[in-house]
């Protein structure tokens, strides 16, 4: 007990000398650490008499109590004093000073991006998410483009040590959705896209592309047509023909290159069109019925529309950038003139 007391005594005498947070650290480390003063008398309980064991418990712990108590409202009063001192010393701020603030913008892409998007929801679509790292089975298979086809060669593509692979079209995530709805559906699905190429000023190994498809009863070409013709005028606000051309791609029948009216020419004829009046756009068609059989949807029942947006060059034609690579090069020189603010 005179232990305890003495104990008591000097951490009372020592505590009253602290004077920053590291010195107050210290001492409770010296009286209730592991190997604190305090820590190291409570074993000797169990050498006491035991009616004496109850008063001297009482006591330690009462002792303890008060350790921690002084040590905490120490640290919080140190702790204030700090901040006041820091609050003191600061240089002050003058408000009048002008201020050269740079603000960012959205990216070109970012932004025709939202605006393709706000004019599809409009029309009741969707706007899903697809995957960068890919399954060969979703991007080749699930859209009719099995091994050893032909089609397989036209794209040079990224393959990862475990199988899977960058994916090469956005037409990867066409049978995870027709999946996910089962039948009737409405989306577009825009995504980053992969492919080995040689860079030039329409080449580039990293693409964006806009996939869209409809699945209904009863759905036609003339519904394709009209859904594309009113998000490009919507775009280029004003009224923008096409027309489609046959072209082969392994997961729509009939298959079709769809082409614009040049946006700058009016359909005359220009350098940019090569004097034909029109600018290719994009592939589209007749959704394959192995496509629709692979997602679990009967093609007797349901038919359907798909199309896979240029859609960097459509950003081309927007901007009147000449160059791809401008689009991946963080050049805010070039990229600041078409930025729409944040």
């Amino acid at each position: 007990m005179e232990e305890l007391k003495q104990i008591k005594k000097d951490f009372e005498n020592e505590i009253a000398e602290i004077n920053d947070i590291h010195n107050l650290e210290a001492l409770r480390v010296a009286y209730i650490g592991k190997k604190g003063k305090l820590t190291l008398l409570m074993p000797k309980i169990k050498e006491m008499p035991v009616e004496q064991r109850k008063e001297f418990g009482q006591t330690i712990n009462s002792v303890k109590n008060l350790i921690e108590t002084n040590l905490q409202e120490l640290k919080e009063k140190l702790e204030n004093e700090k901040i006041l001192n820091e609050i003191a010393n600061e240089q002050p701020i003058d408000i009048t000073l002008p201020l050269n603030i740079k603000k960012g913008s959205l990216h070109p892409r970012t932004s025709l991006q939202k605006e393709i998007e706000d004019v599809f929801v409009s029309m009741g679509f969707s706007v899903e998410d697809g995957y960068e790292v890919e399954t060969e089975y979703n991007n080749f298979d699930a859209v009719n483009v099995p091994k050893n086809h032909p089609a397989r060669d036209m794209q040079d593509t990224f393959w990862l040590d475990n199988g899977q692979l960058l994916k090469t079209q956005t037409s990867a995530a066409q049978n995870r959705i027709l999946r996910k709805y089962n039948g009737p559906l409405k989306a577009i699905f825009p995504g980053r896209c992969f492919r080995n190429e040689a860079l030039d000023h329409s080449h580039e190994n990293t693409f964006f592309q806009i996939e869209g498809m409809l699945v209904d009863k009863n759905v036609s070409v003339s519904n394709l047509i009209y859904f594309m013709k009113k998000m490009l005028s919507e775009v280029f606000k004003t009224d923008i023909n096409i027309r489609l051309r046959p072209g082969f791609f392994p997961f729509v029948e009939p298959g079709f290159e769809m082409d614009a009216t040049c946006t700058f020419c009016g359909g005359k004829g220009c350098s940019t069109c090569k004097n034909s009046g029109w600018l290719e756009l994009c592939p589209c068609g007749m959704i394959h019925p192995n496509v629709l059989s692979l997602a679990g949807i009967n093609p007797n029942e349901y038919s359907g529309f798909a199309f896979g947006l240029g859609f960097d060059r459509l950003v081309m034609l927007k901007t009147g950038l000449d160059d791809i690579r401008y689009l991946n090069s963080g050049n805010l020189k070039v990229l600041s003139q078409f930025g729409v603010k944040a």
